[in-house]
C-alpha cells in the first residue's frame, strides 16, 4: 500500500534528518563555516569526495580545508601560484593534485565574476548571452524539458563551464559528471540537496534559492538503488539518470513539494541499516 510505505519512508526520513546525522556525513564538513561562499566551496569539495568509506571522506575533506588555512573562499580567490605547492601530494582515491588544481583553478574564475557558486548552475541569462558570444565556454547544447527539468540543464550547463578553461585536463572529467552521458550525478544532485533544501532540521542549508525543493532530483548509487528496488520504487537496472528521474517521481508521490527529502531514508536504509 501506498500510503503504509509513503508512512514508512516519513518516519525514516525523521530518523535520519536531524542534526544528529551531521557529524558523521560529509555535509560536516560546510557545517563548519558561516560564510555563504566557505559553504559552498567546502560543500561543493566534500560532495565530490564522496564515495566510499564516510570516514575516509570527511578526513580528506578536513585535510583540504586546513591546507586552505581553514579560509576557502579566501584562499581561492587571493592565493598565489606558490601557495599552490602544496597541494603537489594531495590524493584522494583517485582525485589528485592534477584535479584539484583544476577545481581551484575554476573556483577562482567563477568568484571573480559572481558572489555565489549558484551562478555556475544556474546563470543569469544575460551571463549566457554574454559568455557564449565571447566564446567563454561551449554553445550549451538545448536539453528537451523532461522530467530532469532544471536540474538536468543546470548540470549539463555546469559541466560545460567547469571544462571551458584553457587547458581543462580531461582525466579531471571523470569528476564532474553530466546527464548527457547518462551519468546518475549523485554526488553533484547530493551538493544540490545541501545547497538549495531547507526545513527546520537544519542538515541541508537552503542557501541557493533560484529552484524549488520539487525542482531537485534524487542522488542515486547501488546502495540506494538497492532500497528503491525493494521498496518497487524502482524498476530500471541501471543506476544512471533514467534511473534517477524514476526514483524521483515515484517520491513525489508521497510529497510532491519535497521528494528529495526521502533520499534520508534510502540512505539510512541502505548504507547504515543495510536494509537490501
Amino acid at each position: 500500500m501506498i500510503k503504509d510505505l509513503k508512512a514508512f519512508l516519513d518516519k525514516k526520513s525523521e530518523q535520519y534528518n536531524n542534526p544528529s546525522f551531521i557529524k558523521e556525513d560529509p555535509v560536516s564538513i560546510p557545517h563548519s563555516f558561516t560564510k555563504k561562499q566557505d559553504i559552498e566551496i567546502a560543500a561543493f569539495f566534500a560532495a565530490t569526495f564522496a564515495w566510499g568509506n564516510r570516514i575516509s571522506i570527511i578526513n580528506k575533506s578536513k585535510e583540504l580545508m586546513c591546507m586552505m588555512d581553514n579560509a576557502p573562499y579566501q584562499f581561492v580567490t587571493q592565493h598565489k601560484e606558490i601557495h599552490l605547492k602544496k597541494f603537489l601530494y594531495f590524493k584522494h582515491r583517485t582525485f589528485n593534485t592534477t584535479d584539484l588544481l583544476h577545481f581551484i583553478q575554476f573556483l577562482k574564475h567563477h568568484y571573480q565574476h559572481y558572489k555565489s557558486l549558484e551562478a555556475a548552475f544556474f546563470p543569469p541569462l544575460h551571463s549566457v548571452k554574454r559568455e557564449i558570444k565571447a566564446a567563454f565556454f561551449p554553445p550549451l547544447h538545448p536539453v528537451e524539458r523532461g522530467l530532469g527539468g532544471e536540474v538536468e540543464q543546470a548540470l549539463i550547463h555546469f559541466h560545460n563551464y567547469f571544462f571551458s578553461l584553457e587547458h581543462s585536463p580531461s582525466r579531471t572529467k571523470k569528476h564532474i559528471s553530466t546527464p548527457q552521458k547518462k551519468s546518475a550525478c549523485k554526488r553533484l544532485n547530493m551538493f544540490l540537496r545541501w545547497m538549495v533544501r531547507k526545513d527546520k532540521n537544519g542538515v541541508d542549508f537552503g542557501i541557493w534559492k533560484k529552484i524549488s525543493h520539487a525542482q531537485l532530483i534524487c542522488p542515486i548509487d547501488v546502495h540506494v538503488a538497492r532500497v528503491a528496488k525493494r521498496l518497487n520504487l524502482l524498476q530500471r537496472k541501471q543506476a544512471d539518470w533514467q534511473a534517477a528521474l524514476e526514483l524521483t517521481e515515484h517520491l513525489k508521490k508521497f510529497d510532491a513539494n519535497d521528494p528529495v527529502k526521502y533520499d534520508y531514508a534510502l540512505f539510512g536504509l541502505g548504507i547504515i541499516e543495510k536494509f537490501y
